[in-house]
C-alpha cells in the first residue's frame, strides 16, 4: 500500500530541496530508498552523514573551502530530515541538533564566512547567522525569515543571491522555527520579533541599520508583511509565497503541514491549531504597509491561493509590485531563476547596495 504522507512529501517538495542545496541525484537516491514516512528522518540523516564524512576528510587535508561546502550541505540534509517529521520529536530533535552542529562547523569555512548571533527574547533566545560581503562596511543587510518548516540551515543559496550583490544577510530562527521551535511557539505578531532583531542589528558594526530589508518565504512571507506593516526601520520587503490569511487556507493544507503547525504552535489539538491559524491574518495590517513591497507568488501554489498575493499587493498603501509566476509552485522553487535574481536585484536597488542602479521613479 502506498504511503500517502511519503508521497505528499516527495511530490510537494522535490524542487524546493534541490533549489536549496540538495543534490538532485541525492534527492532521487534517498527518496527512492524509502517505503514509509516513518523512514524519512533516518533516510535523510544517512544522506547527511555521507556529506559530513566528506567534510571531515576535506578538513583533515586542509581543503577548507570544500569542507565548508560539505558541512553546509550536511546541515541542509539534516534539516530536511526533520523539517516536517513532527510525529517523532525525539528523532526530529536529534536530526536538528546535527543540523545546527554541521552549520556551526561550516560557518568559519564559508566564503564569505558566517557568524552566529543570539538575541534574548521572551525568556528564550532567537538565533541568527550573519554573513557579510566583501568590501568596506557597514553594509546594507537583508533579514531572511523562514516559514513553517524551514530554518536558517536551508538558506545558503538564498544568502548567495544577496551576498553576490553586496548585501549582508541575517538568516533568522524565530518563534516556532529551528532552534527556537523547542522553546517558543509560532506567533502572529512578528512586529515584536522584528523590533528585537532590529535592535540587535543596530549594535552590529558590519550592519548599516539605515539600510535594512526583509525577505520571507511561505509563512515567513506573512511574518515579513507583518513587520513591514509596523513602524519599524525597514526600507523594503519581499514576501515570497506567503498567505494573506492562514486560517482561511487551513482546509486546503496537506496533513503534514497542518500537523506541523499544530505542534509548532503548541496547540493541544487539531481544532485548537485551526483556531490559532486564524490569528495569522493580514486583515487590518496590509493597508499599513507604506514602504516598497515585492510580492512573489506561483500561480500553481498548492498551499496558498494566488489571490492572497494579489490582495496583499492591492491593499498596501505604499509602492507594491506583484510578480505572479504562471508555472510557479509553492515558494516558486521550481522556477527560482524567475524570481530569486530579480528579488535580489530589487532589494539591492532599494537598499542602495554598491553597484545597484538608482531607484526607479
Amino acid at each position: 500500500m502506498a504511503d500517502v504522507l511519503l508521497e505528499t512529501a516527495i511530490s510537494h517538495w522535490g524542487p524546493r530541496f534541490t533549489a536549496n542545496g540538495v543534490d538532485a541525484s541525492d534527492f532521487q537516491r534517498i527518496t527512492s530508498s524509502l517505503t514509509s514516512w516513518d523512514d524519512w528522518c533516518a533516510g535523510w540523516s544517512r544522506g547527511a552523514e555521507e556529506h559530513l564524512e566528506l567534510a571531515e576528510s576535506a578538513q583533515a587535508l586542509g581543503r577548507s573551502r570544500s569542507a565548508g561546502e560539505f558541512f553546509a550541505r550536511a546541515a541542509t540534509y539534516f534539516h530536511f530530515a526533520k523539517f516536517l517529521f513532527v510525529h517523532d520529536l525525539d528523532q526530529a530533535k536529534a536530526a536538528h541538533a546535527r543540523a545546527v552542529d554541521a552549520l556551526t562547523r561550516a560557518l568559519p569555512l564559508l566564503d564569505p564566512t558566517g557568524r552566529r548571533e543570539e538575541i534574548p527574547f521572551d525568556g528564550s533566545t532567537l538565533v541568527g547567522v550573519l554573513r557579510v560581503p566583501r568590501g568596506t562596511g557597514p553594509h546594507p543587510t537583508v533579514i531572511l525569515i523562514p516559514g513553517l518548516d524551514s530554518t536558517k540551515e536551508e538558506f545558503r543559496e538564498v544568502e548567495r543571491s544577496f551576498l553576490d550583490r553586496a548585501m549582508a544577510t541575517f538568516s533568522l530562527d524565530g518563534p516556532g522555527q529551528g532552534e527556537v521551535e523547542w522553546s517558543l511557539p509560532i506567533r502572529p505578531d512578528w512586529e515584536v520579533v522584528g523590533e528585537a532583531v532590529l535592535a540587535h542589528l543596530e549594535n552590529v558594526t558590519e550592519v548599516d541599520a539605515t539600510r535594512v530589508g526583509v525577505w520571507g518565504v511561505s509563512l515567513g512571507g506573512f511574518y515579513a508583511a507583518r513587520m513591514a506593516a509596523a513602524n519599524l526601520p525597514i526600507v523594503a520587503t519581499v514576501a515570497l509565497a506567503g498567505p494573506y490569511d492562514f486560517g482561511a487556507a487551513w482546509a486546503n493544507l496537506n496533513p503534514l503541514t497542518r500537523r506541523a503547525f499544530e505542534v509548532r504552535s503548541y496547540s493541544s489539538s487539531a481544532a485548537q491549531a485551526e483556531r490559532r491559524a486564524k490569528d495569522l491574518s493580514l486583515e487590518g495590517y496590509a493597508h499599513l504597509i507604506r514602504r516598497p513591497l515585492l510580492v512573489v507568488m506561483g500561480a500553481r501554489d498548492r498551499l496558498f491561493s494566488p489571490a492572497d498575493a494579489q490582495r496583499l499587493a492591492r491593499e498596501t498603501a505604499g509602492p507594491a509590485e506583484l510578480l505572479l509566476l504562471e508555472h510557479g509552485n509553492h515558494g516558486c522553487a521550481n522556477v527560482i531563476y524567475r524570481h530569486r535574481p530579480y528579488s535580489a536585484d530589487w532589494m539591492a536597488q532599494h537598499l542602495h547596495a554598491p553597484g545597484s542602479p538608482p531607484d526607479a521613479q
